[in-house]
């Protein structure tokens, strides 16, 4: 994955273009709503984002996940159910980042409910490069714990627009959960301390932000959406000897049959990590320790 710095415009969907150019802190939507009785009900595109929204709201939000776990966000269709579902919702965090989802389906979402509030979670972040099947950037932005900082901080200002009587209560809670990320940050960067430079293979080429901020390299399978054939899986069985690669990851929402391959091939195992885990802190923890006992 290259470090190609590129902006968003270039993947949103020309219907949405003016929607998000009106975005001001990464919000969009009429601002100060006044407050309802009960939790105020907040979509999102991802599992992860869920523990987020939760983080900073707590008994204040009740949360939707749009891509459900174990589904892939990059061909997942939204049910009549979620689609009834979101005519209620008051604020929907979407990633923001070009996943795939969002580019298909973000304007039939601020059609069902065009008066709730929607936020960019991934403004102010820079994009690596990622290949034309997503849009030409790296979608998955979530996966380096610091820019989950980031989005932290732009759903919490969604939040307060909505409900600026909880402001408080919203801000509180996010500051404790950003010093657990930025915990998390120092405990991974100090595990993997010194394998600068050191290659991770994996299925889908989703790790690209995390390995940047460590220092490790990615080797994907998948090439621009594609299982490989027989000769790229060749290359990659000479690039993981190469490597002394012994471990291969692939992910639970995608096939493993290529994965395996390589494995057996080099006398090797297929581990899982999912990039969808809801439960955000203790996955990017388990992450770190499977490719540090990889490399």
């Amino acid at each position: 994955m290259g470090g190609k710095k590129m902006g968003t415009a270039q993947w949103l969907l020309p219907a949405m273009g003016v929607l998000f150019l009106l975005m001001t802190a990464g919000c969009l939507g009429d601002g100060a709503a006044p407050a309802e009785d009960g939790p105020i009900p907040v979509a999102v595109t991802i599992p992860p984002q869920a523990e987020f929204v939760r983080a900073i709201g707590g008994e204040r939000v009740d949360v939707m996940v749009l891509v459900p776990p174990g589904a892939n966000p990059h061909t997942y269709e939204l049910t009549p159910g979620q689609m009834a579902a979101l005519g209620e919702v008051r604020m929907y965090a979407a990633v923001g980042s070009g996943i795939e989802f969002e580019r298909a389906w973000m304007a039939k979402i601020v059609g069902v409910n065009p008066g709730m509030h929607v936020v960019n979670s991934s403004a102010g972040l820079s994009f690596l490069a990622g290949d034309e099947e997503e849009g030409g950037t790296d979608p998955h932005v979530w996966l380096s714990v610091r820019n989950a900082a980031v989005m932290v901080e732009n759903i919490c200002a969604g939040l307060v627009a909505i409900d600026p009587a909880d402001a408080a209560y919203f801000e509180a809670n996010r500051d404790r959960y950003l010093d657990e990320l930025r915990a998390l940050d120092a405990g991974i960067a100090a595990s993997l301390a010194g394998r600068e430079g050191e290659a991770v293979m994996v299925y889908h080429p989703s790790w690209a932000y995390f390995v940047r901020d460590y220092g490790l390299v990615q080797i994907p399978i998948e090439d621009e959406g594609k299982e490989p054939g027989p000769q790229g899986i060749e290359r990659l069985i000479l690039q993981a000897t190469a490597e002394n690669i012994t471990v291969v990851f692939a992910s639970p929402e995608y096939s493993t049959k290529s994965a395996r391959v390589i494995a057996d091939a080099i006398g090797g195992r297929v581990a899982l990590v999912s990039p969808l885990e809801e439960h955000y802190t203790a996955n990017m923890r388990n992450v770190a320790a499977a490719f540090g006992g990889a490399v």
